[in-house]
């Protein structure tokens, strides 16, 4: 069937017979061929000159011809995942059912004994006529009425003397069957085994039972599920209609003529909700976008809480249109559940080509995250997991080999201390001289960019076809993908001055804009992004966001970006109680609220020490990890004090710091175990690890106190191990400070 060349009809329309019946004039053009006018375009001057053949008014065939395209299946038949999820609910609607029911099995068998024995009256009721021999009886009556009335009637007195004696025996021989099988079905009974006399009492009981039934008895109790949302099509329009996003009626209260939506799919059963995909009905200006920005006064109306409520817009690519929405009403909130342990923990690698495996939606559905090509920004309040999503991403990175890490953590907290195993550089905390190696380390980083590029451009289209980095270069010239990992990057921001944070600024944009096609995938994280912790420019060019818990609609959009809360991705409407539950945008049009992988900083270490393993069987140790003492003493299997080992690892940017200073930074690495040290436990634990100070009075800056040099802690090291450690990276990773 072909259109005309006067219109071009939607996928999946439906046309209208009766317009098209209404353009019919008096005057009948000329009949046209079925066969003939689906292979000729109908000629403009033609009477239905707009319309496909089948479809014309002088067609006697249109209206079997033209059948409306809707789907054969009912909407829950359509995939896979709809027909297990409603499987699901029938299994989980029977076991609720036969909980319901076992509990009441005690009120039942006290019901069934009654209907038994209203049923075992009413049988008796109904077999003693026959016992009693009632058709007997009557004909004796008649009789003795007769004899009575003429008793001078010897033949008559007979008959009635013969009648009587056969009633008389037809009660014996029926009470003495009646008996005989009551008794046999008794010794019988008394005799069978203990299952046949379950089942035999069942046999008479059920029978009798259902004899004793009334017209309004009920046996089984009217269980019904307490669903806690309930959704039908009218429920929607009027929620919709509270909302203002339909018009009334003319009518006033009545609603009968009001614009009502159209729904595609539903409402039907989906999992632990209810699902529907409706259109917008036409003429009432309103859009999908429209709808997606009611979202809490909908889920108001429909008596949930909005974050129970899910819907975005469903495109053309997927048989939508700008007012076609597909909603997901929960049950509950979906988010409270258990986290669901990361796969990545058991994982023996992983190659970063692939999604990073990130958390579940709200329906259960599985959520992975490409990461290549891709700079990442990670935001909202503090305490609400977002480190632990953070981490997700690099924790995927170190389970390949051929990714090569940078973290700067400017909390310099126990969060990050396990990357010490691979990172080639490693930043923690926020004090001058980490500072100073954060901007080295970018500096490192645009270089090896710059130097990448180089060398892209000199090879030939077959070895880099698009200019970026493929599997066949990352082996061939050894050059891994850089994963750049930055936490709380606003305290770094806030420790620079306007200076030398806008220069800070360029740098990570510049890696975040161009980095990508190097084989550059970025990784920042920080609180409430202000202009001035994390400015705009930094964040608008960032591909993924992903928030955790934020205070209103306008922080959730500095992490997300402008307008994402008005589309429906607002993470102000999570919770104290959705700790791991973040709202992740990947594209302009693309968000989910999403409940997290669990990856405990224990299984995020031990990855660091698989991944490092990883790299030694390659030849990827480098840098900072290749250098830490720490690291090359567990290969060795020799045994460092905790102390000074913590030690080295806060002084990694220092060649010497004040006791004060050195202490300060320990409490912040590790409260738990440094939190009620003193300077005299500090200096007493060291020289019990060792370490002999050439001087005890260290200048900074002019600032003459107590302290420690980094060479006299290094010195209480053995020195094989010193010795291991520089033959890897002899040169350091930061300048020393003064």
């Amino acid at each position: 069937m072909t259109e005309s060349p006067t219109q071009t009809p939607e996928m999946g329309s439906v046309h209208d017979l009766n317009e098209h019946r209404a353009t019919r004039t008096a005057t009948t053009p000329p009949p046209v061929s079925l066969v003939k006018a689906t292979t000729t375009p109908t000629p403009p001057a033609a009477a239905g000159a707009g319309l496909e053949a089948v479809d014309r008014p002088d067609n006697p065939l249109s209206d079997w011809l033209c059948v409306p395209d809707a789907p054969v299946l009912p909407a829950w038949a359509r995939s896979k995942a709809s027909i297990l999820a409603n499987a699901k609910a029938v299994g989980r609607l029977s076991w609720w059912h036969a909980r319901y029911h076992g509990i009441r099995t005690p009120k039942y068998l006290i019901k069934t004994v009654l209907l038994a024995a209203r049923g075992f009256f009413r049988a008796t009721a109904g077999l003693w006529p026959t016992l009693s021999a009632q058709d007997h009886s009557a004909a004796v009556k008649a009789l003795r009425a007769q004899v009575k009335a003429r008793p001078e009637d010897v033949e008559l007195a007979a008959r009635l003397q013969y009648a009587h004696a056969e009633r008389t025996r037809t009660r014996r021989w029926r009470f003495g069957a009646a008996a005989v099988g009551v008794a046999a079905a008794a010794i019988g009974f008394a005799l069978a085994d203990p299952m046949l006399q379950t089942g035999l009492a069942g046999a008479v009981v059920t029978p009798l039972a259902y004899l004793g039934r009334g017209k309004e008895t009920q046996f089984l109790d009217q269980g019904a599920p307490p669903l806690r949302v309930d959704m039908s099509a009218q429920q929607l329009n009027d929620a919709l209609r509270a909302a203002g996003l339909l018009k009334s009626g003319r009518s006033g209260d009545d609603e009968k003529d009001a614009p009502r939506v159209s729904c595609s799919m539903g409402p039907v059963r989906d999992g632990r909700g209810w699902a529907v995909i409706f259109d917008m009905p036409r003429g009432g200006g309103k859009t999908a976008s429209d709808v997606l920005a009611k979202r809490e006064v909908i889920a108001q109306e429909l008596g949930v809480d909005e974050i129970q409520v899910i819907m975005s817009r469903v495109r053309a690519a997927k048989g939508g249109n700008a007012g076609r929405v597909s909603m997901w009403v929960a049950d509950d909130d979906p988010y409270l559940a258990d986290p669901v342990p990361s796969p990545l923990a058991t994982m023996d690698r992983f190659s970063i080509w692939d999604a990073v495996p990130f958390g579940q939606d709200a329906r259960g559905n599985r959520v992975s995250v490409p990461v290549v090509w891709q700079s990442m920004f990670f935001g909202g309040l503090p305490r609400r997991g977002k480190t632990f999503t953070q981490r997700l991403m690099t924790a995927a990175g170190l389970l390949d080999p051929w990714v090569r890490h940078y973290v700067a953590d400017f909390k310099g907290g126990q969060d990050w201390m396990g990357m010490r195993h691979v990172a080639h550089r490693l930043v923690l905390g926020a004090e001058e001289d980490a500072i100073e190696a954060f901007k080295a380390m970018l500096a490192e980083l645009l270089a090896e960019m710059e130097r990448r590029f180089t060398l892209f451009r000199g090879l030939p289209t077959s070895i880099c076809p698009e200019g970026k980095l493929t599997p066949q270069i990352i082996e061939k010239y050894k050059m891994p993908f850089i994963f750049l990992t930055v936490d709380e990057l606003q305290e770094a921001f806030l420790a620079m001055d306007d200076k030398d944070r806008e220069a800070v600024v360029d740098d990570l944009g510049r890696l975040a804009r161009r980095g990508p096609a190097a084989g550059f995938i970025s990784n920042y994280a920080s609180q409430r992004p202000d202009a001035k912790s994390v400015p705009t420019k930094l964040r608008e060019i960032i591909t993924i966001r992903c928030c955790t818990q934020v205070t209103d609609k306008t922080s959730s959009d500095m992490v997300l970006g402008s307008g994402k809360a008005a589309m429906g991705a607002d993470a102000s409407l999570l919770s104290e109680e959705h700790k791991g539950v973040t709202v992740l945008v990947t594209g302009p049009a693309s968000y989910a609220t999403v409940k997290n992988d669990l990856l405990t900083t224990t299984e995020f270490n031990a990855l660091a020490l698989k991944g490092r393993a990883l790299r030694e069987a390659v030849g990827q140790i480098s840098g900072d990890a290749a250098g830490d003492v720490a690291a090359v003493a567990g290969r060795a299997g020799v045994t460092i004090d905790p102390v000074l080992s913590d030690v080295l690892d806060v002084m990694r940017h220092s060649d010497r710091m004040h006791s004060v200073d050195l202490l300060a930074r320990l409490v912040n690495a590790d409260e738990d175990r440094y939190g009620d040290w003193d300077l005299d436990k500090l200096a007493s634990s060291l020289d019990a690890a060792g370490v002999k100070r050439t001087t005890k009075q260290i200048n900074i800056k002019g600032k003459n106190l107590a302290g420690y040099r980094r060479a006299d802690l290094e010195a209480a090291v053995p020195e094989e191990l010193l010795l291991a450690a520089r033959a890897v990276d002899p040169s350091p990773s930061t300048p020393a400070t003064a």
